[in-house]
């Protein structure tokens, strides 16, 4: 099932005394907030948040200093500590082929290509620079990492919520 909202970000900390915040970005272009006009901060989207206006956006280190508009206290942001930032999904950043928002990827039936075995679900996605490696949950047995190549990759079906695979020789013990 696709995901309305998209994780983009936390906020960690406030920054400075005029209701600015740190935030840790969750998003592979960090310069994407660049283009944010909103942003819903909630624990889960699902369960209720606050949609909140950007009114600035700064880099500091691996970090983004994020100002939402109305919001020019320090007290006044404090609330929002420790909240996920989403976006809606149609606010979201286009996707190219072959390319998918984690959070679609998370909870995904993952099928061994020759024999249509059920191998497990993924749990998480690890970024490693080259590749994008998944993990695949199974239960009751260890989990295996799947490297996001065409290789191992074969179809990926986001509407039906299942990933084919062919596996490498060495991927699963």
């Amino acid at each position: 099932m696709l995901q309305q909202y998209l994780q983009v970000g936390i906020i960690i900390s406030t920054h400075a005394l005029k209701g600015e915040v740190k935030v840790f970005p969750t998003t592979d272009n960090v310069k994407r907030f660049d283009d944010l006009k909103k942003v819903y901060a909630a624990d889960d989207p699902d369960a209720g948040g606050v949609t909140l206006e950007v009114a600035s956006v700064r880099y500091f280190k691996n970090l983004v200093i994020l100002k939402f508009r109305g919001i020019d206290r320090i007290e006044d942001v404090q609330k929002y500590l420790k909240k996920n930032l989403y976006v809606s999904r149609e606010d979201a950043v286009p996707l190219g082929k072959d390319e998918y928002y984690v959070g679609d990827l998370i909870g995904m039936k993952v099928v061994r290509l020759e024999d249509r075995e059920e191998l497990g679900t993924i749990s998480d996605v690890l970024a490693t620079g080259a590749n994008d490696v998944y993990i695949v949950r199974r239960e009751g047995r260890k989990e295996i990492l799947v490297p996001a190549i065409r290789e191992c990759i074969r179809k990926v079906d986001v509407e039906h919520g299942v990933m084919t695979v062919h596996l490498l020789p060495g991927l699963v013990q």
